[in-house]
């Protein structure tokens, strides 16, 4: 039965993706499903239309279409519902079971709870997926950009984004100090005087599905290693934990398909076997500095989700920035796409950011949806754009003899490339 919106205009064509009879994750994929879409706040109300018109034509070129389902979070929710994140978006992304996002603003401090935090808990998306790999005529601040070819899988529930914190000066976090102190025997770890306290629970259900996306992902993308990154030699019964759980997961679940590190070099003198993903694990501190010293040597990584909100932005940049790089959250038969950068309120409406990321974003779920002959025209009618020089004011004044265009020009320069492409 489907859900009774207050506000939002279900459109009158279209089809809703549903699951595959008997299964749990794989959809049914009409060919004009029905995709809510979020703008979002600052400059969604730019990147959002540019990456719908992209992704239309797409579609289009490939023999489909898609049905928008305008729907509402952030300040236009405010607008409409009087609150950030109304029932109606949460359940039309639960019934359609895909849908796209912009940058949502999350206000640093006090106020309302990160909306995209809320996002990901209401839906059960477990897996934050963020791909980094590097697009031709993109200026880097590395000399081999091209080096990186990376998929971040971040663990979306758990960690300190869970959210379980007491504020400083309240009663909770006086009871927690007092049982954490007096109760647990940790007297000497707290300073006298206000204290914020918060509590950083890293669960085996949690970590196990994560790893367990991570290495489906690398045996079904033809993906060398897996990584496990955690900070396990300091915080040895949570991220010490993950990692234990991670090899958990390779060793008793995979048989010959996964090798760990260890086994590698104990049982076969370095010889991987043919076909098979290796899974060995960094510390995070060392694991930042390899993505620049040894950027290559990574395919997968697998973390937590600090870890991975530090390393996918780090890896982000290698390959020219926020404004690049694409992201989708993943639950069970569920995904929910949206770029990596912010909402640069300044530049709301200005019609002049770079809507890349929010492109590619729905490229990743083109391939959710197994459209990948679209979500391959997608990539590459966004790179010949971009080497051809015709890209937005953040890459223009990094080149040299490229052409400004506005947010919205250069979503008609990559439809046109699709055009040409197909």
């Amino acid at each position: 039965m489907s859900y009774d919106y207050d506000q939002v205009e279900v459109p009158a064509e279209g089809e809703k993706i549903t699951l595959e009879e008997g299964s749990d994750t794989a959809l049914e994929v009409p060919d004009n499903p029905i995709i809510p879409i979020i703008y979002g706040d600052g400059v969604g109300s730019d990147v959002g239309p540019a990456a719908q018109k992209v992704l239309d034509a797409a579609a289009e070129a490939t023999g489909r279409g898609i049905s928008w389902m305008r729907v509402y979070a952030g300040e236009s929710a405010r607008e409409r519902y009087d609150e950030n994140l109304p029932d109606d978006t949460v359940e039309a992304i639960k019934e359609h079971r895909v849908a796209i996002k912009g940058p949502l603003t999350t206000p640093v401090g006090s106020g309302f709870r990160s909306l995209n935090v809320g996002l990901r808990k209401l839906l059960d998306l477990y897996a934050n997926v963020r791909p980094t790999y590097h697009l031709e005529g993109v200026p880097s601040p590395v000399s081999e950009p091209e080096q990186m070819d990376m998929v971040t899988f971040r663990e979306n529930t758990e960690d300190v984004y869970a959210g379980i914190e007491w504020e400083q000066g309240t009663d909770e976090v006086e009871q927690v100090k007092e049982f954490v102190e007096g109760e647990m025997g940790f007297d000497d770890v707290i300073h006298d005087g206000p204290v914020g306290i918060g509590v950083k629970p890293i669960t085996e259900f949690g970590t196990k599905r994560l790893v367990r996306e991570a290495i489906d992902y690398a045996l079904e993308h033809d993906r060398d290693s897996v990584t496990l990154v955690h900070k396990g030699n300091i915080m040895k019964f949570t991220e010490g934990q993950f990692r234990d759980w991670g090899y958990e997961v390779a060793e008793e679940e995979y048989g010959d398909e996964v090798i760990t590190e260890d086994t590698l070099w104990e049982e076969r003198d370095g010889e991987a076997p043919e076909d098979a993903v290796v899974v060995n694990d960094r510390i995070a501190d060392n694991m930042l500095q390899q993505l620049l010293t040894r950027t290559d040597q990574y395919d997968v990584i697998a973390t937590m989700n600090l870890n991975g909100d530090y390393m996918s932005d780090a890896a982000g940049a290698q390959i020219g920035g926020l404004g690049i790089a694409p992201g989708g959250n993943f639950g069970e038969g569920r995904m929910l796409a949206e770029p990596v950068h912010g909402s640069a309120p300044k530049y709301e409406g200005q019609d002049k950011v770079n809507p890349t990321a929010m492109i590619l974003s729905g490229r990743m779920m083109l391939e959710y949806m197994g459209w990948t002959d679209a979500a391959d025209l997608v990539r590459d009618a966004v790179e010949e754009t971009i080497s051809s020089g015709k890209v937005t004011y953040d890459l223009e004044r990094q080149l040299e003899d490229a052409e400004k265009l506005a947010t919205s020009e250069y979503a008609d320069e990559v439809v046109s490339n699709i055009e040409k492409l197909s």
